[in-house]
């Protein structure tokens, strides 16, 4: 999967759910895109195909490829713990993800555009590598030259604190990656035993 740059509404039509937030769209067509999307016969999908498709979410949910998808599920599988929680674990602490779960960016992928730019440090030095993966205890702060663009100013003025295992101060622009959170804290609905079913067999 290359990085998806379409329409939002129709792959939250595709999962039936507003994975890209809040979609006047999706709430006026509720069912799958396409000229069979709304057809009562469609066919029961397969134990696969279900498993396929809770993967395909997490991937468009995160803006993750297929390729690093993959290593992270590695990393998850070789670690301490239950597997699928270890994943979104992992992912939640991707350098990109918890500057938007900060505030910093009003979506995902304008958080990974802002690291990328070089518009964010980690403890005291540019890192501008999206994927980045953080530890309990790193410092994410925006650039000094960077603190007034309007993109940034706009959507932290929008935004409060809402997650436990994140601090960050709208003041200074800067906060901290406190530990790896609960799957519990993780507001995701993704049922991550599908996906280890599938990369299971």
């Amino acid at each position: 999967m290359a990085r998806y740059i379409g329409p939002k509404s129709k792959i939250a039509r595709k999962f039936r759910e507003a994975i890209y937030g809040p979609d006047k769209y999706l709430n006026k067509k509720n069912y799958p895109p396409g000229q069979h999307g709304q057809s009562k016969k469609r066919a029961k999908m397969s134990e696969y195909a279900v498993q396929l498709l809770e993967k395909q979410k997490a991937k468009y949910t995160y803006g993750i490829l297929e390729r690093q998808f993959a290593k992270i599920f590695d990393r998850a599988s070789r670690a301490k713990g239950i597997t699928g929680e270890n994943l979104l674990k992992l992912i939640e602490a991707r350098l990109d993800n918890v500057v938007y779960r900060m505030g910093i960016a009003q979506s995902r992928s304008a958080a990974r555009q802002l690291v990328s730019h070089r518009h964010i440090t980690v403890n005291g030095s540019v890192v501008n590598i999206p994927s980045y993966t953080l530890k309990a205890g790193d410092v994410i702060a925006v650039r000094e030259k960077s603190k007034s663009l309007e993109v940034i100013t706009n959507s932290v003025s929008g935004n409060a604190n809402r997650f436990s295992w994140i601090e960050f101060d709208s003041a200074s622009l800067s906060g901290k990656f406190l530990n790896y959170p609960e799957r519990e804290q993780i507001p995701e609905n993704i049922r991550e035993q599908l996906i280890v079913e599938l990369y299971s067999k």
